[in-house]
């Protein structure tokens, strides 16, 4: 499965290989991540990775990549705007 999105001149790809292998490019931040679920900003708006197993294999933020193994369950996309906010709430009152 390949998706193509462009938001404000960059480019979001996603390639889905079998459920068990997923590569990212537009990829922002990496919000958090665990063995269940992996959630990251993207060109795209915010995305959620579920599933078994997950590892973050690549990580190139400066280039926007990520490279993801494991059994995927679901992806996500919610809104950056709405959910920043909230995120960013959070991860305030829990350094703070």
């Amino acid at each position: 499965m390949e998706e193509l999105y462009k938001s404000g001149g960059r480019e979001h790809r996603l390639i889905l290989d079998n459920r068990g292998g997923l590569t990212l490019s537009g990829v922002v931040d990496i919000i958090s991540f665990d063995l269940n679920e992996v959630l990251m900003e993207t060109a795209a708006g915010m995305l959620t990775v579920q599933g078994q197993d997950l590892h973050v294999n690549k990580l190139l933020l400066e280039k926007g990549e990520v490279d993801i193994s494991g059994t995927v369950d679901s992806l996500l996309y919610s809104d950056v705007s709405s959910y920043g906010e909230k995120a960013g709430s959070f991860l305030r009152r829990l350094f703070q």
